[in-house]
């Protein structure tokens, strides 16, 4: 688990971070999974976008995905949400105390 203040310390880390994917009208398949979990691993934080088509809102996007990635929820703003996990080869994120 993350404490507030360093998912406040990511939010800021993902105000200049490029959104790299989207989740469609096909809501979250084992590609999308397996594709979030290497950006994950190459970036440690990564944010994507909930397009309209999705049957799934951001916030259940958000829930489905932590389970699956073992990531940590950082936020959702609007239909964009923006996922944590701690890298095993590239860590390049050093969390606050």
């Amino acid at each position: 688990m993350i404490t507030t203040k360093q998912r406040a310390y990511l939010r800021g880390i993902a105000n200049s971070t490029e959104t790299i994917m989207q989740i469609g009208k096909g809501g979250i398949t084992e590609n999308l999974v397996k594709t979030v979990s290497d950006a994950l691993e190459a970036r440690e934080i990564v944010k994507l976008s909930v397009l309209e088509t999705s049957p799934l809102t951001p916030k259940e996007c958000m829930e489905g995905l932590q389970p699956l990635l073992g990531c940590e929820a950082v936020q959702v703003i609007g239909r964009k949400i923006v996922l944590y996990r701690e890298s095993k080869e590239n860590k390049k994120i050093i969390l606050p105390k």
